[in-house]
């Protein structure tokens, strides 16, 4: 391993022989790093180094080595400028140092060396089996674009290229990870995105140092402002328009190669809360289920630790007849309602996450039948009553609500200490509870932006956008924070006029 380190430093040499050996000490144990010999024009010996199923060998074939075989060295005078003219390859690139080979054939390309000269050549073939593009299985929509991203950052980039046409479309391309070099891509657009926030950005992804990155996860948990709280600070989606659309208000993007997840940044708690479909419907739809939404996340944070606060201390506040009806349910009950809250919703989180990692054909069979069973089950035996049976379901479709996973992750996880604190101090821990996470989200930035922006501080010309969905003809700025440099989406007078009405049909 010393030995391929060392020799990965080295130029490359005039002497063939030299530089196969030192290609074969650091592809040492390798077997799939195929060397293929050859001569051209009867004369030179060459040789062609390519790692096997990343290469399209058709076009090595017939493009590289049909067309060299009858060529001589001896008459080229420019070697780089000559090769390019003699093979049909547009992508011909001259490396003169043995880590950049390794680079090149790393990512696919086939290295053509040649004895007497002191340099090698990148050939621009390389080709692997990928996947098609398929609809996101995890941001489904009614209404929108079924195609999202792909492991292969070439598609991905070409998806935004077709949907954003411009060429203020800029991308920046990084390799991080000593050993896997993975394609790193920043995307943003230049005249609207804040110059700042790329700079920020292109500083946190130089500064990675880590052997590897296998996927955006590795890039979100290295870049974030605060990786000790429970809610995400970058969003992650696998749909293009989602980040074309956050391309258009000013942020930038961050794709990754070999996965489908991009990251987004900055991410406030409500653009976290937002669906892609609230735009693609009707303004008044939109915000219907936006409320909707708000309303479903407070129930999956709050309810059981509600439940159980009012059950345990505050009885005075139900209505008799129910109260009565919930005492009847609860007197054969062995556990007060926090073990009880806690043993169903331990017993639902472990169902939920069963019906992820099973295959798709039985994973929501099993969660569903799952769920029904031993809700039955527990309540016939008495371990738990119904209304919490009621309590925990409801919560459990809330939660389902959340447009972003990881948000209601970070809600499914924060409604267990609440609960505890609800178990304790009745509504008074409740409420310490929920203050609590307030602070510690007004505390929070994604990369220097207020997590609550723009509800806390308050902008007013952005809150449009926020509790509400306006028409599209009236969200005329981008939002401060990301597009300070040029917020005028659209002109006025955008908004359509009805017309007073035409009686030629009528006639």
């Amino acid at each position: 391993m010393d030995a391929s380190l060392s020799n990965s430093l080295d130029t490359v040499v005039s002497s063939l022989d030299d530089n196969l050996r030192t290609l074969k000490v650091i592809y040492y144990r390798c077997k799939d790093v195929n060397y293929h010999n050859f001569i051209i024009g009867g004369t030179t010996r060459a040789l062609v180094v390519y790692i096997e199923g990343m290469v399209n060998l058709d076009l090595l074939d017939r493009n590289v080595l049909t067309r060299l075989l009858d060529e001589s060295v001896e008459e080229w005078n420019e070697t780089e400028k000559e090769l390019s003219s003699i093979i049909s390859i547009s992508d011909v690139k001259e490396v003169a140092k043995f880590a950049d080979i390794v680079a090149n054939i790393s990512s696919g390309s086939a290295v053509l060396l040649i004895d007497g000269i002191a340099a090698g050549y990148s050939l621009g073939i390389a080709y692997w089996e990928k996947r098609s593009i398929e609809e996101p299985s995890a941001e489904s929509i009614i209404r929108g674009p079924r195609e999202g991203f792909t492991e292969t950052m070439m598609v991905n980039t070409a998806m935004l290229r077709r949907k954003i046409k411009s060429p203020a479309l800029k991308m920046m391309a990084y390799q991080v990870g000593r050993h896997t070099r993975t394609e790193v891509v920043i995307v943003y657009m230049e005249g609207i995105a804040n110059p700042s926030l790329i700079e920020e950005v292109e500083q946190r992804i130089a500064d990675i140092d880590i052997d590897g990155i296998l996927e955006s996860g590795y890039i979100e948990g290295m870049i974030e402002d605060n990786p000790l709280s429970p809610f995400p600070q970058i969003q992650v989606t696998e749909r293009p328009d989602v980040v074309c659309a956050a391309l258009l208000e000013g942020r930038t993007s961050i794709l990754v190669d070999g996965t489908p997840f991009a990251l987004i940044a900055p991410a406030t708690l409500f653009s976290l809360l937002q669906s892609p479909e609230d735009y693609y419907q009707r303004f008044i739809i939109g915000t219907f289920i936006r409320w909707l939404r708000y309303l479903f996340f407070f129930i999956t944070l709050l309810l059981p630790s509600l439940y159980v606060a009012i059950l345990t201390f505050h009885q005075e506040m139900v209505p008799t007849s129910l109260l009565l009806s919930v005492a009847k349910s609860r007197e054969d009950i062995p556990f007060p309602a926090l073990v009880e809250a806690l043993l169903m919703e331990v017993s639902f989180e472990a169902l939920r996450e069963a019906g992820v990692r099973l295959p798709k054909q039985v994973g929501a069979a099993v969660s569903i039948v799952g769920a029904l069973v031993i809700g039955q089950a527990a309540t016939s035996a008495g371990l738990v009553s119904a209304p919490m049976v009621m309590v925990v379901a409801i919560t459990g479709i809330a939660s389902f609500m959340m447009p972003q996973y990881t948000t209601g992750i970070a809600l499914r996880m924060l409604r267990f200490p609440i609960m505890f604190l609800s178990g304790l101090l009745g509504l008074l821990g409740l409420m310490l509870g929920f203050i609590a996470i307030v602070i510690h989200l007004s505390s929070l930035r994604s990369l220097g932006v207020p997590y609550l922006q723009p509800l806390a501080p308050v902008k007013r010309s952005e809150m449009k956008d926020v509790l509400a969905r306006a028409p599209i003809w009236a969200m005329r700025t981008r939002p401060k924070f990301t597009g300070r440099a040029n917020r005028i989406r659209q002109p006025k007078g955008q908004q359509p006029v009805p017309s007073e009405g035409d009686d030629t049909h009528d006639r």
